[in-house]
């Protein structure tokens, strides 16, 4: 009927296959235990949602209103009792090793409840990536190992996610407005380490952290070309946290200022620098755009992930004061206005589930994880008890060499193709998603009334925490534009994405 040879010429053409079909290529692909992983994520989400979730929102974001300086302690030592913080750190590391393609139905689960005590948890792995992103071996298996370890002592150990600044929100996200000059994080290099002076804000989580995943530049000016990644510690001298953030939603989650004014980071506490990256046949500028585009192919996925939950939970809400509530005479969920609209509802849940899931599959088959899916190496890392793979990696990832062999996969004999795609659909899936949490959100109050605006219904808190949803990990609408960049733009020759004409 059709030759092998025109099949893939055919296929080539835009759209790609490969970049329409990211779930059924992952069939074949992914490991079939991986089904059997997010069952029971889904099912533990669900147990903590019953046993302590939905019983604490109220009084805590009541709490977290009226004391806007308050730490939710409480919350992250119960993750931490649960072992959460350790569920998706790969086993290498002594993590519990789940498939990071159950983290987004875990934290939609959560945070179908409370959006804050979900991001408790989930900003945690941002961390994470962050740290993984730079291909450091020795300091991503320290500093997991620590995490581990405050599980077991019920000390909680957590990481955050340190690049926005003050003038440089989306700026810092992509490399095409990071020479702009907004960027102001410095810093110099010293005799041993690097002096960081400089501040960054909106850092979901920073006052409940240990570790800071800290982005900063020897020339601000020449913020692509000049990028320093360090892990930071409470206590190094220099680092102080500053206010916290008052928010209209996701108060629980803390969004902090962290300020360092002659910061000192020794050489061994960097992730990844000028010197580092020397021995690499990429430039500066295009690893910083990979490690830029490996961290927001992720990263977009679990907030795309949270705007599922926001639209699964004003569902929910909407669904039960439908069914509790009597008008006319008769339950307000038998009205046939009441059911297109909650019919409606639950297809926007539905499509925003549909679309993280899509985006998880193709970052797990493309992304930078996409070697822990290799079905040999899941399985065996599967049934491969930590206390018999912990003898044998921790040596070898404080190799100088497991760094070197790690980054020259991941920085240069990476498929270009690939990071367009994951990047592309990152952006895809988080607007998709945060769009349908937000819309539920305001159908939820439309179809309550009156009665939607009350704290104690919990829909207008979900409408709250919605929008932040739309903003944090780059807006709606520069995630579009990354889009065009990625998947768009090579099929209008001569078209450019983020031209100096549009910035």
């Amino acid at each position: 009927m059709i030759s092998r040879s025109q099949t893939k010429a055919l296929l080539e053409r835009e759209p790609k296959f490969d970049d329409m079909m990211g779930s059924l290529r992952a069939t074949g692909k992914q490991p079939k235990g991986v089904i059997g992983e997010v069952r029971k994520l889904m099912a533990v989400a669900r147990r903590f949602n019953d046993s302590y979730t939905s019983g604490y929102w109220r009084e805590l974001d009541l709490k977290m209103h009226e004391d806007p300086d308050y730490l939710p302690w409480e919350v992250v030592k119960k993750a931490n009792e649960l072992n959460f913080y350790s569920l998706f750190i790969p086993k290498i590391f002594g993590g519990k090793g789940y498939s990071i393609s159950g983290i987004g139905p875990f934290l939609e689960e959560i945070g179908s409840v409370c959006a804050s005590v979900a991001n408790l948890i989930g900003v945690h792995y941002l961390g994470f990536v962050g740290l993984a992103a730079s291909w450091n071996m020795r300091l991503t298996d320290m500093v997991c190992r620590e995490v581990v370890n405050g599980e077991k002592t019920g000390e909680p150990c957590l990481m955050s996610f340190a690049m926005t600044e003050p003038d440089a929100g989306t700026d810092s996200q992509n490399v095409e407005f990071m020479d702009t000059g907004s960027l102001a994080c410095h810093a110099e290099k010293v005799e041993g380490g690097y002096k960081v002076n400089g501040t960054k804000i909106f850092i979901s989580c920073g006052h409940l952290s240990t570790w800071h995943i800290l982005f900063a530049y020897t020339d601000p000016a020449k913020g692509s070309e000049s990028m320093v990644m360090m892990a930071v510690k409470n206590g190094t001298k220099g680092f102080s946290f500053g206010k916290k953030e008052k928010k209209m939603g996701q108060k629980a989650s803390l969004a902090s200022e962290l300020v360092f004014k002659d910061c000192f980071v020794p050489d061994d506490m960097v992730l990844l620098d000028k010197t580092q990256s020397a021995g690499l046949s990429r430039s500066p500028r295009d690893i910083t755009e990979l490690i830029l585009a490996n961290i927001w192919a992720a990263s977009r996925v679990g907030v795309a992930a949270f705007g599922s939950s926001a639209a699964k939970g004003a569902f929910e809400q909407a669904l039960r004061f439908a069914s509790e509530t009597e008008v006319d005479g008769r339950p307000l969920v038998t009205h046939e206005w009441c059911q297109a609209m909650l019919a409606e509802m639950y297809k926007n849940a539905a499509v925003a589930r549909m679309a993280y899931s899509e985006g998880a599959y193709i970052n797990g088959m493309d992304g930078m994880v996409k070697m822990l899916n290799i079905k040999p190496l899941y399985y065996m890392m599967k049934y491969t008890p930590v206390s018999l793979l912990d003898p044998i990696m921790k040596p070898i990832n404080k190799m100088g060499f497991t760094t070197w062999i790690s980054r020259k996969i991941a920085f240069d004999w990476v498929d270009d193709a690939a990071v367009d795609r994951t990047d592309g659909w990152g952006s895809l899936v988080k607007f998709t998603a945060t769009d349908m949490g937000m819309q539920n959100g305001r159908m939820a109050l439309e179809l309550m009334g009156g009665a939607g605006v009350r704290h104690s219904e919990h829909a207008e808190k979900i409408l709250r925490d919605a929008k932040l949803f739309q903003i944090y990990e780059g807006t709606n609408q520069i995630n579009r534009i990354n889009v065009f960049k990625r998947l768009v733009a090579r099929t209008c020759p001569g078209t450019e994405c983020f031209c100096s004409a549009n910035l």
